[in-house]
């Protein structure tokens, strides 16, 4: 984890300098190839955020990293062999995300055409499709990998 969260960290402050350098840029650029004065805040203040998304997953990383055992690739005297045995438990199979992408495209659909009811329907089910992803293995009809 502590590679990953370097290179968030690395990621979010590139964003920042580029976001103090565009503002720059676009302030310090002739009328005649922007056709207004001043700095172009659309662009500032996206590289201000994608730079505030890459610290949150970075930090994130750092504190699950704080938590877990250092994993192989996090330790200069590991070898080959540490790496090896099971990852963790994935799911077989799931139907989901089918649901959850159908109640997602039913709430973008009542959006685009301007139904309110059904953005409301559309975002109930995601509500719905969520919580069931989130809990399908803590409802004893379907175990884990250890049953």
């Amino acid at each position: 984890m502590k590679s990953e969260n370097r290179l968030f960290f690395v990621l979010a402050l590139f964003m920042f300098a580029m976001a103090g350098l565009y503002g720059w840029w676009t302030t310090a650029a002739p009328l005649e190839q922007n056709g207004h004065h001043g700095t172009e805040w659309i662009g500032v203040v996206a590289l201000i955020l994608s730079g505030l998304l890459l610290t949150m997953i970075g930090g994130a990383l750092w504190m699950i990293s704080q938590r877990i055992a250092p994993r192989p690739e996090d330790r200069a005297d590991a070898e080959i062999a540490d790496g090896a045995g099971d990852l963790g438990f994935f799911s077989p199979g799931s139907y989901w995300p089918v649901g959850l992408a159908l109640s997602a495209a039913i709430a973008c659909i009542g959006l685009a055409f301007d139904q309110w009811w059904l953005v409301a329907v559309g975002l109930i089910a995601v509500l719905v499709g969520t919580c069931g992803l989130m809990f399908e293995y803590y409802t004893g009809t379907r175990r884990g990998a250890e049953h």
